[in-house]
């Protein structure tokens, strides 16, 4: 297992040729090792160049592992395709694998309910919730996007329904 350093090494930004088309960075098998598996993934901590953090998962694919990576992360860094990138890894401490809004903190905390709701998702939903509600700029519509994940949970048992989530966070607000 990793210890409490970086586990430091250079990787190539590669685009998928499958059907997918993302992007990624290959992560040698002796790398991927070091991380155990939590909750059916091995989450870090990745320093792109020394200058840029951001939390993820080291995967596994047909060909070993890698770490995804989106526009946002490319654009940061200023790379494409083929460039080669140094690489930090540290184990994922965090609890969610993924930084809390605090406006999201403040609706669970209020809501005892919708706290339980989105505690019984599988970390992967809660992750994808806590990225969602996080990426929205403005502080006002945060909490509104919050308070819609939980309502929608308690409405539905528990239970996401892509379609209507999806109606409900096109609604404007009051």
């Amino acid at each position: 297992m990793a210890g409490s350093g970086p586990t430091k090494f250079k990787s190539v930004l590669t685009k998928s040729t499958g059907e997918y088309g993302g992007f990624y960075f290959p992560v040698p098998l002796k790398i991927a090792e070091q991380f155990e598996v939590k909750n059916g993934t091995r989450r870090v901590v990745c320093t792109a160049n020394g200058a840029f953090n951001f939390q993820c998962a080291v995967l596994p694919n047909s060909k070993g592992f890698y770490i995804g990576t989106n526009k946002s992360i490319r654009d940061k860094l200023g790379i494409k395709a083929g460039d080669k990138v140094t690489l930090e890894l540290i184990v994922d401490e965090s609890k969610y694998g993924m930084p809390v809004p605090e406006e999201f903190a403040e609706v669970l905390n209020q809501d005892p309910e919708g706290d339980k709701l989105f505690h019984s998702l599988t970390p992967g939903k809660q992750r994808s919730i806590l990225w969602f509600v996080g990426s929205v700029k403005d502080v006002d519509k945060r909490i509104q996007t919050a308070l819609i994940f939980i309502e929608h949970l308690k409405r539905n048992d528990g239970k996401i329904i892509h379609d209507q989530l999806t109606e409900e966070l096109k609604r404007p607000s009051f």
